[in-house]
């Protein structure tokens, strides 16, 4: 069938199962966005391109599915960086689709050029120059393959604007053939069948659990192993949901703002048993001192991540669909169900009772950490919750139970700021039906706020909670704790921003709660309102996200009060 290259490139998507799109037209995609025009595909007209590979983002975490945006050349493309880099560190399949100028004047300083395959390439799986039109049903094709296959992540196509005007026959493939990319599924059975003996045979084994669970959609298969063979937990921020933190064997978050009895258990185990985790900086502390009583395994798809940071004893290279179930049926042969000893479980689970996170109540101040606990009770813990990067970020890991993967979108490994409102917008398109709650800082709602505008174009009901305590707070807490309180350039000048005005000069509704007697009536009031709900809390201005454990210290030096 003879049709444009922006033609195919529509028709590709809807090959793929494509059914939304974020993007912002420009000069170089005009031809796509001509195409779009007559297609049956659902485009959402961010008001950033920040805000829509942010948004992209979102609605796949939300979904599972790939997520798609769409931007034009120079700084359109440019723009969307910062969203890539955030979806390659979190592992979150995307397809960003960029204009270029034409294949003539690449290279010559032209008007809005930039060489995004170039820039790129460090933060995504792969990346495409298309140069023939006739290769874009196969390179849509593989973009796709590539970012929802083996360790999912984000793949940029740049299409120059020549080909999107070129005719071609157009054939979508039927298979993928890429020499050098075969994402293992199945690995060896004898790596598997030795961290069942490991476990079988250890007397404090720990399992920890990241965002790959969640993704590899496993969550099942590895509660039934919990469970059977009474394993405790503990989690990355990334893996929270893949069980529910309310489960008996959930120690909580570990690492720097982890729970007490987590990073104990760290410290205590013999065998650690890393399932879809990376191991960062923020998760191990000092490294040389990460485990030390323990042998390590490592289940993960990517082998470039075992060995990376923490030295691995035992490791699975594998889809986790694969490895799960194999280590179950191995587990079987070398281990009874009621083998373990009552003795760790009733240890854990002291440190769990004597150590709770927890915080300073008031009467007269809003405590943030009152507010995600409201926000819980009154949702009954059933949303959708997404949230920026900050103090909050880590009070909502610490206060709301999740009990579902895909419940907590938040960005991890990048830590962005701004992420939060585009994501939910994703969130919330993918997942219509759902509840969705953005928990965002007065520093972090600010940078992406004009896609207010999208949510109320759209109707999109997301209740926003904003805590707005007038300062930076995680960089104030460092200030605090680790620079003798000088606070340079931490609170915003005559009072911060009116979000109430804010919210409404968009055309979304805005509330405000000053003392934490207003908190529930206006939680009540924002979940009972029809479309985009902001919220202001008046919260306090010196709370500190406790317990931490200062940046490159062991996981034992654990601070729980600061004066």
């Amino acid at each position: 069938m003879k049709m444009t290259g922006a033609q195919a490139v529509v028709a590709s998507l809807q090959e793929e199962g494509v059914d939304l799109i974020f993007g912002y037209p420009g000069g170089q995609v005009i031809p796509l966005y001509d195409a779009l025009y007559d297609s049956s595909l659902r485009h959402i007209l961010t008001r950033h391109e920040q805000g829509a590979a942010h948004a992209a983002d979102g609605y796949a975490r939300a979904t599972g599915k790939v997520g798609v945006c769409i931007a034009t050349s120079g700084p359109g493309a440019t723009n969307l960086i910062t969203g890539i880099a955030n979806a390659y560190m979190d592992s979150v399949p995307m397809v960003c689709i960029t204009g270029q100028v034409p294949l003539a004047v690449i290279g010559k300083d032209s008007f809005q050029e930039a060489d995004i395959t170039g820039i790129t390439a460090p933060i995504t799986k792969h990346n495409y120059l298309v140069k023939k039109a006739s290769d874009l049903p196969r390179i849509i094709k593989e973009a796709f393959h590539i970012a929802r296959s083996g360790r999912p992540g984000p793949v940029v196509v740049d299409v120059p604007k020549d080909i999107f005007t070129t005719t071609i026959d157009f054939a979508y493939p039927k298979e993928v053939r890429l020499r050098g990319y075969a994402p293992v599924f199945e690995g060896k059975s004898s790596e598997v069948d030795a961290v069942a003996r490991a476990i079988a045979e250890a007397k404090k084994p720990l399992f920890f659990i990241g965002g790959g669970v969640g993704a590899a959609g496993v969550s099942q298969d590895f509660l039934r192993l919990v469970e059977k063979y009474q394993i405790p937990v503990i989690s990355s921020l990334m893996g929270l949901g893949a069980i529910a933190t309310t489960h008996p064997m959930h120690l909580g978050m570990v690492g720097m703002h982890g729970t007490v009895a987590a990073n104990k258990a760290v410290m205590e185990c013999d065998l650690l048993v890393g399932i879809g985790v990376r191991f960062d900086d923020r998760v191990t502390g000092l490294i040389a001192r990460f485990a030390p009583k323990a042998k390590v395994a490592h289940l993960d798809i990517d082998p470039a991540e075992v060995n990376k940071n923490v030295f691995t004893h035992l490791r699975v290279i594998g889809d986790l669909q694969w490895s799960l179930p194999a280590l179950e049926a191995s587990l079987k042969e070398v281990c009874a169900e009621d083998q373990r000893s009552d003795a760790w479980i009733q240890e854990v689970t002291r440190w769990k009772e004597e150590s709770p996170v927890a915080y300073q109540k008031s009467d007269d101040i809003i405590k943030p950490q009152f507010v995600i606990e409201e926000l819980a009770r009154l949702t009954g813990g059933k949303a959708v919750v997404a949230t920026d990067v900050g103090q909050h970020q880590m009070w909502t890991a610490q206060f709301f139970p999740f009990h579902q993967p895909r419940t907590l979108i938040t960005s991890g490994g990048l830590g962005t700021m701004g992420y939060g409102l585009p994501a939910a917008i994703g969130a919330q398109l993918g997942q219509p039906d759902e509840l969705v709650l953005l928990v965002t800082g007065d520093g972090s709602i600010l940078m992406n706020c004009q896609e207010i505008a999208t949510a109320v174009e759209h109707r999109l009901p997301i209740k926003v909670a904003i805590m707005n305590n007038n300062v930076l707070g995680m960089v104030r807490q460092w200030q605090k704790m680790f620079f003798n309180q000088r606070y340079s350039h931490t609170r915003f000048a005559n009072g911060g921003t009116d979000y109430v005005k804010l919210a409404e000069a968009f055309g979304a509704t805005g509330l405000r709660a000053e003392t934490p007697a207003d908190v529930p009536a206006i939680i009540a009031k924002a979940l009972e309102t029809e479309g985009p709900v902001f919220m202001d809390f008046r919260v306090s201005d010196d709370e500190n996200v406790l317990p931490m454990v200062p940046a490159g210290a062991p996981l034992d030096q654990i601070i729980e009060e600061v004066d």
